[in-house]
């Protein structure tokens, strides 16, 4: 074989494998961008609820289980979620936030619960007694303590304790 036709071999093998090379670096840079989409989108499912499948009293008992175990972080979460349609959450945001004692964040949820439903007995009682612990606004724990036995004279024993409580401190 001439050396020109050994060029020409040579060249036409090093074309060969520069263009087996090129097929190559596709071909793993496809794997990469494969391999790479599977890790994020098959290794992790992800899961999308447009609509929450718990009703609002739902969520509130998930709530008063999670309270009772003493979870109290997830307990509130759940209270929150069912706050907004059941204001009756409130009142139970405010006895956690008062177990962990938290008393303003507690003060809060109680005058939240007062206003979204005035005729709450225990919302008015739960906040006489944390001003009873609290030992201030013992005019206004002692009026809110009437009004809790007015609206639900059935708890009269529980209230008129709250009442008397702060009666003896004053």
């Amino acid at each position: 074989m001439s050396s020109e036709a050994q060029r020409a071999k040579r060249k036409e093998l090093l074309a060969k494998n520069v263009e087996q090379r090129a097929r190559g670096i596709k071909l793993y840079a496809l794997c990469s961008m494969l391999f790479t989409l599977c890790l994020f989108a098959c290794a992790f499912p992800r899961i999308i609820i447009l609509d929450d499948p718990l009703s609002p009293e739902e969520h509130l008992n998930l709530g008063v289980a999670y309270e009772q175990k003493g979870e109290l972080e997830n307990a509130l979460r759940e209270y929150k979620i069912a706050s907004k349609k059941l204001p009756l959450a409130f009142l139970y945001m405010g006895n956690v936030y008062l177990k962990m004692n938290e008393f303003d964040e507690a003060e809060l949820y109680y005058k939240k619960s007062i206003k979204k439903e005035p005729r709450n007995a225990d919302a008015h009682n739960n906040l006489a007694w944390l001003y009873y612990l609290k030992r201030e606004n013992l005019d206004e724990a002692e009026r809110l303590a009437r009004v809790a036995i007015e609206l639900n004279p059935g708890k009269i024993e529980i209230y008129q304790d709250t009442l008397e409580r702060i009666r003896s401190i004053r």
